[in-house]
């Protein structure tokens, strides 16, 4: 018999981090993989009682979807685990054209035969809010950040690739799947336990296929994961579809029987960054670094489509050199925030050229260097970034910042094999987010 508690496939790299986080916390030994994992590579990871993968499906079409996550979910369902969750963004960034999650659904319910989806985006512990169906996200990550209605976000409405121009995530996701969506709203969440199941259970007589819930608050989660847990089997495990707010809920639940070992992530003198991200928050970031020391190794975009080879070498030399200096190095392909022009320069395969342009970069510039901590900004480029790194499998070793852990990395005959690296989402970070990597905690 398993003794996996749950399974997740995630959308892109940063965001599969963020599952892995709340599931470490929560006492609960996981590894992500880049791949499902063979009986050979899990054999590896000793006692392990969750498994992610982290895909790349957020950047792909529908087709190239579907032919990647039938087989995905397959393998993930043979492993025996009472829940599998598919893992999205928490600004549920997506559109019927790329990384369609209606698409994610309608493949998964021909595989899973639970009654319903549980649709659980809300991660209040990231600033993401679902009330009355519509999404909220705060503007950064931080208490000073202000929270701004999904269509009215300065950032996510703006995204280069899936702008959000809808905050009702039912209409947003009806666009993408002809599935029936139903809401167990807020006033439902709030209702006493035995309520609220039956509740739930006047709701599923409708015979919807999803059930969005909405949730405010980490109460609420820990209400809608023992919901949840009460549909869901070895034999017939619950598909989800939802942020870090899945781990979370369920979390809640399996951490009375676990005990949650944070270790403190100890000071480096330098490190390595790649960034691919068009979030207005990570340029901050990096603007915020660069004045206190950092070094900076801007991509060429013309120069990478023209001459790949020549530009790669060029970057790879450049970090390498401040790497020797002890400088701590900045790759990036972008400071300028959302820029629709290098989509368009990339004939829209912006997140694979990027990404693997950033991770060969930073093997190369890391082959003869001793630093020891990485971190890669953007969800997009992520995935692809960890697959030029030689990245096989990460388990957390610490908490930084709330969805962006510390990890160790599993990358055999790769130099990055061994060291720290983390991973963080475009939205993650206060302005000073690169020397908090550095020194290991919060300033």
């Amino acid at each position: 018999m398993s003794k996996l508690l749950l399974t997740f496939y995630g959308d892109d790299f940063t965001g599969s981090t963020d599952a892995l986080e709340q599931l470490t916390l929560a006492g609960i030994r996981t590894a992500l993989f880049i791949e499902p994992p063979t009986a050979t590579l899990l054999a590896r990871f000793q006692n392990l009682q969750a498994v992610g993968v982290a895909g790349m499906t957020r950047s792909m079409s529908p087709s190239a979807m579907e032919k990647v996550l039938r087989p995905a979910f397959k393998q993930l369902r043979a492993l025996g685990a009472r829940h599998v969750h598919y893992k999205v963004c928490s600004t549920f960034d997506s559109s019927p054209q790329v990384g369609s999650i209606g698409r994610v659904i309608d493949v998964a319910m021909e595989i899973f035969r639970a009654p319903f989806v549980p649709l659980l985006v809300a991660a209040p512990a990231l600033g993401r809010y679902t009330i009355f169906g519509n999404h909220y996200a705060r503007y950064g990550i931080g208490s000073a950040g202000q929270i701004h209605r999904l269509d009215r976000h300065p950032s996510v409405s703006k995204h280069a690739v899936t702008p959000m121009q809808e905050a009702d995530l039912a209409r947003h996701l009806a666009r993408q799947t002809r599935k029936k969506i139903a809401l167990f709203d807020i006033l439902q969440v709030g209702l006493p336990a035995k309520e609220a199941r039956a509740a739930l259970k006047r709701l599923l007589v409708g015979k919807p296929d999803v059930i969005l819930f909405d949730a405010v608050n980490a109460e609420h989660l820990a209400q809608i994961g023992g919901l949840m847990d009460n549909f869901a089997t070895a034999k017939q495990p619950l598909f989800s579809v939802g942020s870090s707010g899945v781990e979370m809920a369920l979390g809640s639940l399996w951490a009375k029987k676990n005990q949650s070992s944070q270790i403190t992530a100890a000071s480096t003198k330098q490190i390595l960054v790649g960034s691919g991200s068009c979030s207005p928050v990570t340029s901050g970031q990096i603007e915020w670094a660069l004045k206190h020391g950092f070094a900076e190794v801007p991509l060429n975009i013309k120069s990478l489509i023209s001459n790949r080879s020549q530009e790669l070498e060029r970057a790879t030399q450049t970090a390498g050199k401040f790497l020797k200096a002890g400088r701590s190095v900045i790759v990036h392909t972008t400071r300028s925030g959302s820029d629709k022009r290098v989509a368009r320069q990339l004939k829209n395969n912006t997140a694979r050229i990027l990404g693997m342009a950033l991770g060969e970069v930073l093997r190369g510039a890391l082959e003869h260097s001793p630093v020891q901590r990485l971190c890669i900004a953007g969800g997009d480029t992520s995935s692809f970034a960890a697959r030029a790194l030689g990245i096989e499998a990460v388990e957390m070793i610490a908490r930084l910042t709330p969805g962006a852990p510390l990890c160790r990395a599993f990358a055999p005959d790769s130099p990055v094999d061994g060291r720290e690296v983390v991973f963080k989402g475009g939205q993650v970070g206060t302005e000073n987010y690169f020397e908090i990597v550095k020194r290991g905690k919060n300033l």
